[in-house]
């Protein structure tokens, strides 16, 4: 009885009811898709199977992420499992970014996210009150590097950018000098530079070209992202109801369920529709930010601001993308876009939250400490 009391106490009903109510949203615009394919069937699968995991995973306690030692087994065997990829990886669209098994598309690039965050969490938590000393700064980035480098060599910018703002996202929340933020600046040019003669592929190369100019090429690489303002454009202030979105329902709008499902959602939901689901996106911010600042310790709360910092940045791009603000990358949408990794990794994420705070100093205020020993 008492290990279900404290199970309940680390539920918040607030945050996983927004989660839920976006997942929702997903499945109702996936309902309205023709075809054969049944993916309010799977993607619903999807959802329950999610949930299992977020209850299941909020059950632990995670103290024993502190450890050097376990922390660099995640880290080393999500590297290996990355590396894999070159050898066993499936290759769709140019990406071998997939293990293909019994048909289940599996990106290892969801975990290594999470893995990367815990990672830096644990590296900050003692030498955030460091981390105007440069040293910290390159060797966090080196964490970040290897991973960011093996998944643009996939190639997927798309997940290559998360990783990358997940590690500047920490070093801004641990501390950061403005001396230290240009040269963090010049570093991430150096990287743009390379990976555009060396690394990027060119439809890679057309997508960011088309950021500039979306329109000269509709027909072309800027297609998806002119139809994707229209879907969303034409929904108006109410939209057209559910199941009477054009766009996608005569397929005019490319990967409808995925990449563009906020296209597909706004079309049908409209302008109120669509500020109503950023808002549930707020609510989870917000109460992410909320679990970090009465964190047990830094690490906690480092850890709660990159599960914040990776589903942010997840938004921002993606709906981004899907208004034409931003460059076509490839990501989902948190919580809503058909697929069974990216929700696993995204509800696990947040069960490790959940965990966490049922040990966290709730009512006092969130002061940063230097008691945990970092990666050396």
């Amino acid at each position: 009885m008492g290990t279900f009391v404290r199970f309940f106490k680390s539920v918040d009903g607030v945050l996983l009811g927004a989660v839920l109510a976006i997942s929702c949203a997903g499945l109702f615009t996936m309902s309205s898709f023709q075809g054969n394919d049944s993916y309010f069937m799977k993607q619903g699968i999807w959802i329950l199977l999610s949930l299992g995991v977020f209850l299941g995973a909020s059950m632990f306690e995670y103290r024993f992420l502190k450890q050097t030692r376990i922390v660099l087994i995640i880290y080393a065997v999500l590297l290996l499992v990355l590396s894999l990829l070159f050898v066993l990886g499936h290759v769709s669209k140019g990406a071998g970014s997939w293990f293909n098994v019994g048909g289940i598309a599996f990106p290892p690039s969801d975990l290594m996210k999470l893995g990367l965050i815990i990672v830096l969490a644990k590296y900050f938590s003692r030498r955030h009150v460091e981390i105007a000393n440069i040293r910290h700064i390159i060797v966090s980035g080196v964490y970040a590097l290897i991973p960011f480098v093996l998944v643009v060599l996939q190639p997927d910018f798309g997940s290559a950018m998360v990783l990358f703002f997940i590690w500047l996202g920490l070093v801004f929340v641990s501390g950061i000098s403005w001396k230290h933020l240009l040269f963090v600046g010049a570093i991430g040019v150096a990287v743009f530079l390379l990976a555009w003669n060396f690394a990027f592929k060119p439809y890679q190369k057309a997508r960011i070209v088309n950021f500039f100019n979306p329109l000269q090429d509709i027909r072309g690489t800027g297609y998806n992202a002119y139809q994707s303002t229209i879907a969303v454009g034409s929904g108006g202030l109410l939209g057209k109801g559910v199941g009477y979105g054009t766009q996608s329902r005569l397929n005019f709008l490319p990967e409808h369920k995925t990449d563009f499902i906020f296209a597909a959602y706004a079309e049908e939901w409209g302008f109120v529709g669509s500020v109503l689901l950023l808002i549930f996106f707020l609510i989870v911010f917000v109460k992410l930010a909320l679990y970090a600042f009465v964190a047990d310790s830094t690490f906690e709360a480092l850890f709660t601001y990159g599960v914040m910092i990776w589903i942010m940045t997840h938004v921002v791009i993606n709906v981004g993308m899907n208004i034409g603000i931003m460059p076509i990358t490839g990501i989902p949408l948190p919580f809503m876009s058909y697929g069974g990794s990216h929700l696993l990794a995204e509800y696990l994420a947040l069960g490790m939250v959940a965990g966490m705070r049922k040990y966290s100093r709730s009512g006092h205020k969130y002061q940063m400490n230097n008691e945990f020993v970092g990666l050396e």
